[in-house]
């Protein structure tokens, strides 16, 4: 659980950084650098999208995930937990719950989330999740600069969601086959995209991407029921 603990340490301490550097940072850098870590964030939204094997599998996983998410308002649960945690620990900080949500989907969407943490668990290797706490660690320090004291927080629900598959490793191994991993990743790059056309204003209306994580998990019931109906037929 070494990588997991790295990680939360990670987030926190470039989140703190962050936060600190961002009243020091005029309001046109800080909006010339959301753009930009936008850009950044689309750039890691298509790599990981155009991994996938089967397209197929990413647009019904989406489709089906997203109904469900909107079933469940997802996002709207998302939001108020970062509204609580503003009023509970940072009542004049703006920007606290979009920067909560933001930075809790960027860092726990992924392969390198999901691998790192079953290593960890299986093989007690954290060399995976070190790594993605590097990257992580700098990303935090960008996004507490533009967002604020939110993206710390974000560290609870990563260590929670990483934690857990750690703890389950042995229970979910067998399931999570290579191909499985990377279309779930393929479908988590597709909603960092959406985060990032978000953060860039490029649509009409507010992408609830909070609602589409449920598509993430789709694919776990998407390849035996395409094994079965391949019997059948």
């Amino acid at each position: 659980m070494l990588g997991v603990w790295v990680n939360f340490a990670g987030v926190v301490a470039g989140g703190l950084l962050g936060t600190l550097l961002r009243g020091g940072i005029p309001q046109k850098y800080q909006t010339a650098l959301n753009q930009v870590l936008a850009l950044c964030v689309l750039v890691i939204g298509v790599s990981g999208a155009i991994e996938t094997a089967n397209v197929l599998i990413v647009i019904i996983s989406a489709v089906v995930g997203t109904f469900i998410g909107e079933l469940l308002r997802i996002e709207r649960g998302l939001d108020r937990l970062g509204e609580w945690a503003q009023a509970r620990f940072a009542r004049d900080e703006g920007g606290f719950a979009e920067g909560f949500v933001n930075a809790t989907l960027l860092f726990s969407v992924g392969a390198m989330a999901v691998v790192g943490s079953l290593e960890a668990g299986l093989r007690n290797n954290p060399d995976t999740l070190l790594a993605k706490s590097v990257i992580d660690a700098v990303s935090a320090v960008i996004f507490a600069s533009t967002f604020g004291i939110g993206v710390v927080f974000s560290a609870i629900p990563l260590t929670i969601y990483q934690g857990g598959i750690a703890a389950l490793s042995g229970v979910l191994a067998p399931f999570l086959t290579d191909a499985l991993i990377n279309e779930m990743s393929a479908v988590g790059s597709l909603l960092i995209i959406g985060l990032s056309f978000n953060m860039l204003g490029l649509t009409k209306e507010h992408l609830r991407v909070g609602n589409m994580l449920p598509a993430m998990l789709v694919p776990c019931a998407y390849f035996p029921i395409a094994e079965w109906l391949g019997r059948l037929f």
